[in-house]
């Protein structure tokens, strides 16, 4: 049986142009090793997934490559890309301060420093989770990471950047990874499919996306799963079973429902959903981002903003334009008091189908009004 690699790291980035949604990020990293303005120190915040150690390790590896290409990208060739792919590599050191937060492994990292490398020009220093270094392994850090010898380059990556010192901050080049966008995910995802011999619906793909939030790495780990279960056929079907996702198709009904004023069709809606173990506060959720959704669809400008395959927001353009806007602001309000009185509520259900009730009505008190 062949040894089998997770997608995460199977397609982990090689190279600044493969790093998915921080073409900002690259492009200034790449420039800096093209005019040789690279700082002594440089701190990579951002959530989980979107690159941070993945984009530590190719600048690294570009550093000391000897003969980058023209776009100032390694060439993984020469002696020194290879002992980094085969993990051999004396100018690249890597530190899980998770793990090795103590003073005792700050100096061991300093007693290193001062080693000037055998291959190549620098030595380059990934530290993760950097947050996680004692007050006083940061204090035993500064002296060091403010004049460190000229071959050497510290690259720290973290979730938390509100718990690093600032006089940390001050002495690094920060940037800031943003959190990767659907579309792209969804698009890197279809190249892995292709790859991997899988036949996937956008829908699919697209749903996986949303569900990663933001986290590549996540969506990556999804897809495996679903792979797993599904086969090489991935429908959109099979990721709203295996990851447990109310279909859009419900949120669609209801809404047609409490346009229609049909107050049993909505509550047997509901109780269908609650039978199929979906959770009740989510609902209350999801129903509210429908009608944010049906908002933002009421024109044309803002219906860009919808994360969403160009079928369903294509619908929910449809369903906006059969929905007044005064009606479904009122609709939310509802929908945001349910949301907020949920956990003190005794009987959620109730809860629940009262302000279905309630948004089947919103037609009946706009027309008393005008009465």
């Amino acid at each position: 049986m062949s040894e089998f690699v997770v997608s995460a790291r199977k397609y982990r980035p090689q190279t600044f142009d493969t790093v998915v949604g921080q073409q900002a990020i690259t492009g200034t990293l790449k420039n800096a090793i093209k005019n040789a303005h690279l700082a002594q120190a440089f701190l990579f915040c951002g959530s989980r997934g979107v690159g941070k150690t993945t984009t530590a390790r190719i600048l690294a590896k570009t550093i000391n490559c000897f003969e980058p290409t023209s776009a100032i990208e390694a060439c993984d060739k020469c002696d020194s890309c290879i002992s980094f792919h085969t993990g051999n590599s004396l100018n690249i050191y890597e530190l899980d301060a998770a793990s090795n937060n103590s003073v005792d492994d700050i100096r061991n990292l300093i007693d290193q420093v001062r080693i000037a490398p055998q291959l190549g020009t620098h030595k380059v220093y990934i530290i993760d989770e950097v947050h996680m270094l004692s007050s006083n392994a940061f204090n035993a850090f500064l002296k060091t990471l403010e004049e460190p010898p000229k071959h050497a380059i510290f690259i720290l990556a973290t979730t938390e950047k509100h718990k690093i010192i600032p006089t940390i901050l001050s002495r690094c080049q920060i940037f800031d990874f943003q959190r990767i966008r659907v579309k792209d995910i969804a698009d890197h995802l279809a190249t892995v499919a292709s790859k991997e011999g899988v036949s996937a619906d956008p829908e699919a793909l697209h749903q996986i996306a949303l569900k990663a939030d933001g986290a590549l790495r996540d969506a990556l780990s999804i897809f495996d799963q679903i792979v797993t279960f599904a086969g090489n056929t991935l429908t959109y079907n099979d990721v709203l079973a295996n990851l447990h996702i109310l279909d859009y198709e419900y949120y669609f009904k209801i809404i047609h429902a409490t346009e229609s004023e049909d107050i049993p069709t909505s509550l047997l809606i509901l109780n269908e959903i609650l039978e199929l173990g979906f959770d009740a506060h989510q609902f209350v959720i999801g129903l509210a981002e429908h009608l944010r959704n049906l908002l933002v669809c009421k024109d044309e400008k803002t219906a860009n903003l919808l994360e969403v395959p160009d079928t369903i927001k294509q619908r929910y353009i449809e369903q906006a334009n059969q929905v007044h806007g005064n009606r479904l602001l009122r609709a939310l309000n509802v929908l945001s008091k349910t949301d907020v009185d949920f956990k003190a509520s005794k009987n959620k259900r109730l809860l629940i189908e009262v302000a279905l009730m309630q948004l089947c009505s919103l037609k009946q008190e706009e027309e008393k009004k005008k009465a």
